[in-house]
């Protein structure tokens, strides 16, 4: 096979979740652990940070893999789920997997593939972990997938474990209450691992509270370690002033990612960094700027708070659930209370649609769409639903047509979002924008 079959060939073979949805998810890691066993468990061969949480780890995960390289690690960073090319999900030092091992493990894992039919997340956490192992990476930036306790990802025995934060998303597969979600989210706490929490609130800290002290440590809340003192925008950069309590140092971050709920992703970060310079690592004030100001270039993160075009704004941004569109939305309203949105929206059916809608401006244009795969919610659905909660706009069944109206009905000072699923932006030709 070559790459394009061999991509084919994990699309269409594997249960895959952003494909079928939930009947793709394996509720324990019996698959990964038999998988990595036949590999000679190449988790064991390499130092890792486990990252989970509802929303912001993949943000999380890839400003830390920056600082990590700007510090001369040579580091490993496994995200999910690509926007445009399955190369995204692994990658070294920004570089995406080199397409050749990919074939190679496709046909290298054929045989075991036919005997416990492991799901595509579990055979790609593999091949992670073996690129990783093969390579000699430093250190790898580990994401999971959903939750935590029972997520792929989570044979790995970490130096530093993070949970960003807990909302209500896929609720049903992890639990209908922010108490069971952090319940499973709780579940990469190692023994003996210093782990670091992202948000505290009074429902979520006594679990991983309970949980940290079971597993022989204490949960170090990222703003008891970093206070952000101010925030602007500066030539397409977040300014941030930010103190770190501990080191008692104040240092002035810019930072390319731009969506103003990055500020709390940002904490989380420079309090890893320094648990990671306790432990043995050695990241100076210096790396953690400059990385910061380039998270992009140094790791090729897209889809957040994205602007693509201007006159008018085109931002593309991945928000899905209620916390993500949420803060979008504040955003939106914050930064451009005179503009008019014109918002290119679709999802996927497994989320809480209503609840979603809820949230977005009624006095903004809509143009609902949808991806390609079989969770889609047909545009059609969409527009039906929306409309019961005032929200008006025209029906598209693909994205690129959406947004093409959308320019046509803009003015230049108005504002254009396209969120609302990861495939939604992966169907995007930024060709013909």
């Amino acid at each position: 096979m070559n790459y394009k079959q061999t991509i084919e060939y994990l699309y269409t073979q594997l249960p895959m979740f952003s494909r079928i949805g939930p009947a793709a998810y394996k509720k324990d890691i019996h698959n990964t652990i038999e998988l990595c066993d036949a590999l000679k468990n190449p988790q064991n061969k390499f130092k890792s940070i486990h990252i989970a949480g509802t929303n912001g780890k993949g943000s999380t995960s890839h400003m830390l893999a920056a600082i990590l390289q700007q510090a001369g690690y040579k580091t490993g960073l496994y995200t999910s789920p690509h926007i445009k090319d399955f190369g995204e999900r692994i990658r070294i030092d920004g570089k995406m997997i080199d397409q050749n091992f990919v074939i190679a493990f496709a046909e290298k894992t054929k045989a075991i593939c036919s005997k416990i039919e492991p799901s595509f997340f579990e055979l790609t956490v593999a091949m992670a972990f073996e690129y990783f192992a093969s390579e000699k990476v430093d250190i790898a930036v580990i994401e999971t997938g959903l939750g935590g306790r029972l997520d792929s990802t989570n044979i790995i025995s970490p130096i530093l474990s993070i949970i960003t934060n807990i909302g209500l998303d896929h609720t049903n597969l992890l639990g209908n209450t922010i108490s069971e979600i952090a319940q499973e989210k709780a579940g990469i706490i190692k023994l003996n691992t210093p782990v670091i929490i992202g948000e505290s609130t009074t429902e979520t800290s006594p679990i991983f509270e309970e949980k940290s002290a079971e597993m022989g440590t204490t949960a170090i809340y990222a703003d008891n370690i970093i206070t952000i003192e101010s925030v602007e925008m500066n030539n397409n950069h977040l300014q941030c002033r930010c103190h770190n309590k501990i080191e008692k140092t104040t240092e002035l971050i810019y930072l390319d990612l731009t969506g103003a709920y990055q500020i709390k992703n940002l904490k989380t970060v420079l309090a890893a960094t320094s648990i990671l310079n306790k432990v043995g690592f050695n990241i100076t004030p210096g790396h953690k700027k400059n990385a910061l100001s380039k998270v992009k270039k140094l790791t090729g993160f897209k889809g957040r708070w994205e602007v693509i075009a201007e006159n008018p704004l085109l931002i593309l941004d991945v928000a899905h659930n209620k916390d993500g569109i949420q803060s979008v939305v504040n955003q939106l309203q914050e930064q451009y209370p005179n503009s008019h949105l014109h918002i290119v929206v679709g999802f996927v059916n497994d989320k809480d649609i209503s609840g979603i809608l809820d949230l977005l401006p009624k006095n903004a244009s809509y143009y609902f769409t949808n991806a390609h795969i079989e969770r889609a919610l047909p545009f059609e659905i969409l527009k039906l639903k929306a409309e019961e909660k005032n929200l008006m706009g025209e029906g598209y069944d693909n994205v690129n047509d959406a947004i093409y109206a959308a320019k046509s009905n803009a003015e230049k000072k108005d504002v254009i979002l396209v969120c609302g699923s990861f495939f939604i932006l992966s169907e995007i030709d930024e060709n013909q924008l």
